[in-house]
């Protein structure tokens, strides 16, 4: 097959199939007209590759436009029953597992709490491989018919070669977990769909960047704030997004002490996990048994006194701690703008979506006052618009960019092994 530049007139070919399936996927629905300078293909290569994909199912026709002002236009957008995926958050408190249509809507979900086993790998593979087969059970589909499942986890994710993908999470005691070959033996789905496993926090950029707070930005950082902390940088370098142990940048010399064992971490001062046990250190209360999450709700009305039907007064004690929180997150931010200087800094996490607006605004004048001038001055600091279901939809977003790059088209299902008798037979006849 001819090569231009290297590349096959296949490879072009799935390119351009692919150029126009992530256009019509983010900005659609779009006519053949606009898919040109927005593809930066040709009106003939467009209208080649749109046929292709109508012929495959995976593009159909949403009305029209410019009917009452000349020739009308056929819009044209991504058929959402066109492809189904499995976006997996490995979490701090539950393992998440949602079943999504090309739509973004939701077809099942399935939580599993951790329970006191927390990340015991062989826990945690089972809920992910019981999550999977519930969501399918769910909605009457069979695995082989996903395009893939995406993961994402806590930790540094790397290519184990024959492995698959290797994790090192630390701070919940995974060194080099084989995950993705754990995974294949446990959840059953068939050797073609592929599996992508990824840092939670980079998947939660990458949504984030594509259908969230992101959008339109070169560049961004994208945080979770939950038990610990971790951050995304999105740049044009790095336009998929770079997972970085933000949480374990040193902001004591000496200080507490970490869950990834330093001492003076951002996480051992900013997470939820820290920020609760500061509060019991300083006096204060949560209910007997509460859990993390219960014990920071707990917290944060004590912080405002709420209760009592407004009686209550403000914890002073609960608001030293939020305040100080604050300001370490606060510092920590102005190291992310400082170094990377983002146009947006979007902060998500099921914590930082519960410490809500006030809380944002006092991390927002710490890290502005803190940061060198003129990156300040260019970035905003907001909420990610996501909400908790930021890393199952990025997680799902890893098999979906997999499959726009090789320009939609789904691989084969892999035949099994001949029976070694046949091997003997066919030596014989030769």
């Amino acid at each position: 097959m001819a090569a231009v530049g290297g590349r096959t007139v296949r490879d072009l070919r799935r390119e351009s199939r692919g150029a126009v399936l992530q256009r019509l996927y983010l900005d659609g629905p779009m006519s053949r007209r606009a898919l040109g300078p927005a593809t930066g293909l040709s009106s003939g290569s467009v209208s080649n590759v749109v046929s292709g994909l109508l012929a495959d199912g995976l593009v159909e026709e949403a009305g029209v436009v410019g009917a009452d002002a000349g020739r009308p236009r056929r819009l044209l957008r991504i058929r959402p029953d066109s492809g189904r995926l499995i976006g997996v958050d490995v979490g701090e408190t539950r393992v998440r597992v949602e079943l999504i249509d090309l739509g973004l809507t939701e077809l099942a979900r399935a939580d599993r709490p951790l329970g006191p086993q927390g990340y015991d790998i062989d826990a945690v593979v089972g809920h992910v491989a019981d999550g999977i087969a519930e969501v399918l059970r769910t909605a009457g589909l069979a695995p082989g018919d996903l395009l893939g499942a995406g993961v994402g986890v806590p930790g540094i994710v790397e290519d184990g070669g024959p492995r698959g993908a290797v994790v090192h999470g630390q701070t919940v005691g995974w060194d080099g977990v084989p995950l993705e070959r754990l995974l294949r033996a446990a959840a059953g789905l068939p050797p073609h769909v592929p599996y992508f496993i990824e840092n939670g926090a980079k998947a939660a950029g990458q949504a984030e960047m594509w259908f969230g707070g992101g959008r339109g930005a070169r560049n961004a950082v994208v945080v979770l704030f939950g038990s610990g902390v971790g951050a995304c940088v999105v740049t044009e370098e790095a336009a998929q997004g770079r997972a970085v142990e933000w949480g374990h940048l040193t902001v004591r010399v000496a200080g507490r002490r970490c869950r990834c064992g330093a001492l003076g971490c951002l996480e051992a001062y900013a997470g939820a996990s820290a920020l609760v046990a500061r509060w019991r250190e300083a006096g204060g209360r949560p209910s007997p048994g509460a859990g993390e999450e219960q014990a920071l709700t707990e917290l944060l009305a004590a912080a405002r006194g709420d209760g009592g039907g407004g009686a209550w007064r403000a914890d002073p004690v609960a608001v030293a701690v939020l305040a100080e929180t604050a300001e370490y997150l606060g510092a920590g931010l102005s190291d992310l703008i400082n170094l990377f200087q983002p146009e947006r800094v979007l902060i998500g996490g099921w914590a930082g979506l519960r410490l809500g607006d006030a809380f944002l605004e006092q991390v927002r004048a710490h890290a502005l006052a803190r940061a060198l001038r003129h990156p300040a001055a260019r970035v905003r600091i907001e909420p990610g618009r996501l909400g908790p279901d930021a890393v199952t939809v990025g997680a799902a977003v890893l098999p979906l960019a997999a499959f726009f790059a090789v320009g939609g088209h789904r691989a084969a299902p892999k035949a099994p092994p001949a029976p070694a008798w046949r091997a003997v037979v066919e030596g014989r006849s030769v």
